[in-house]
């Protein structure tokens, strides 16, 4: 057999072997490198992978460390866990709740706008869903909310720090973007190509976040209007009435101002995506000073937290540019390309592929995983076939936040359960429901309008 067949055949084996595995409960990070290295092996007895290739993994490691714009990711970290542990959000939560509570719903909408607030702060689901289900969820049972509802309003809201800027997710699809926009310009012979960046993609994912949350806040409000019972106004004191003005100005203003700082250098191009991150950390850091929450303990915590993320982000990073590395020598990504310009509808049948396959991992496995295996592979061949890539990663976003609700393995719905002990885990599926739904319907309105993500970049980059 000829061997660039077997090359061929090893690719397909390693990338189903790879989800196996990881699917099975292997630590990704090792699972990616240990699955690449074997099958790169059984290439090189088989004659169907050059071993110099290896070589590159040197380079590929090397770069992730690094590359200037991943270091946004601790510092984004650090962002959130600051903001949380200063219960800053929780002030925010209680403020809105004063807000919008006397109205059926109000409770409702106020945690869809402080999970927008906080997604727009942290960037990190997990962080988002956990502090919304220790202050919202208790407040919304001692207003007799529906459970299963109040379990969907808060896990679809945690899931907007996907999409809203400034997100992880986005940092690092829009790192393997930006780098699959270079190797296919180069492929073109076109070197002066203007060149994609993590700040464009921001700018990208703006209004489609926005607009998501505001699908959610319609639901909610169709729910107070159809089943007002299920979502009750709550009381108000007159104590609360008096002191709202002052509330507002002490606890909304200031991280309203810290999200407008860093945003705004984003869409103002003051600032790159690390040096805004830069700002949001320092100025969590000065607002939780201000508040007299700032301790040994919660910077211990703080620092805790950002480094075992990152460091589980990073070694992931390395061991996807070793599967990548291999996928490649072994001819994977030729073959894919091969399929894919075969494929009936060209490039709009094979993005319609590649999403739906990033939805169906999200049933099974965690969302960085899905990053680090699709996008190096697809994302290249969807460009060479001329997909926009600004809304490519954005779309890719939209679908990535569905797989944080997504059962059974959603992870959003495992970050409520595990921080509401009386919350069975059934009533949390059933609550996710109508949010999959929503956005579902909003990835297929951004199907028929790309304009949606693609002219925000145009109009103010």
């Amino acid at each position: 057999m000829d061997s660039a067949v077997i090359g061929e055949i090893l690719a397909v084996c390693m990338f189903f072997g790879l989800l196996a595995f990881m699917m099975l409960g292997f630590p990704v990070a090792f699972t990616l490198g240990g699955v690449s290295l074997a099958f790169a092996g059984l290439g090189i007895l088989l004659g169907a992978f050059d071993t110099p290739l290896l070589a590159g993994a040197f380079g590929r490691t090397y770069d992730a460390i690094v590359n200037d714009v991943l270091i946004s990711i601790p510092l984004f970290v650090f962002m959130g866990v600051v903001l949380e542990r200063s219960k800053i959000a929780e002030d925010l939560l209680t403020t809105m709740g004063q807000a919008f509570g006397k109205l059926p719903g109000g409770l409702g909408f106020a945690v869809v706008i402080v999970g927008a607030l906080l997604a727009a702060s942290t960037g990190i689901v997990g962080a988002t869903v956990v502090t919304m289900g220790l202050i919202s969820y208790p407040a919304m049972m001692r207003a007799k909310y529906d459970q299963r509802l109040a379990a969907g309003i808060i896990t679809s809201s945690g899931t907007l720090a996907q999409l809203i800027p400034p997100s992880t997710v986005l940092i690092l699809v829009g790192t393997f973007m930006q780098n699959a926009n270079v190797q296919v310009q180069a492929a073109k012979g076109n070197f002066a190509a203007t060149p994609v960046t993590v700040i464009e993609i921001f700018v990208a994912a703006l209004i489609p976040g926005l607009l998501l949350a505001s699908l959610y806040l319609l639901w909610v409000v169709y729910i107070a209007w159809r089943h007002p019972e299920r979502v009750p106004p709550v009381a108000i004191s007159d104590e609360e009435r008096r002191t709202f003005g002052m509330r507002v100005l002490k606890v909304m203003v200031p991280p309203l101002l810290l999200i407008v700082a860093v945003l705004g250098s984003i869409l103002t191009g003051v600032a790159t995506a690390t040096e805004s991150a830069t700002v949001g950390a320092t100025g969590a850091v000065i607002l939780a000073l201000f508040r007299r929450q700032v301790s040994i303990e919660m910077l211990r915590h703080a620092c805790r937290a950002t480094m075992t993320m990152s460091s589980m982000i990073f070694l992931i990073r390395i061991g996807a540019a070793i599967f990548s590395l291999v996928f490649r020598g072994l001819g994977g990504e030729k073959l894919a390309e091969d399929v894919f310009s075969q494929m009936p509808g060209g490039a709009v049948g094979a993005t319609i592929v590649v999403l739906l396959l990033m939805f169906v991992l999200g049933f099974f496995i965690d969302t960085f995983e899905i990053i680090f295996i699709i996008v190096p592979i697809f994302a290249p061949v969807l460009l060479k076939l001329g997909v926009d890539p600004l809304w490519l990663s954005v779309m890719m976003g939209m679908v990535l936040q569905t797989s944080y609700l997504t059962p059974p393995f959603g992870y959003a719905i495992f970050y409520l359960q595990g921080t509401v002990r009386d919350l069975p885990v059934q009533q949390i599926y059933r609550g996710v429901v109508p949010y999959i739904a929503l956005q579902v319907c909003f990835a297929a309105m951004m199907w028929f309008f790309p304009q949606i993500a693609t002219w925000l970049p145009k109009a103010v980059l």
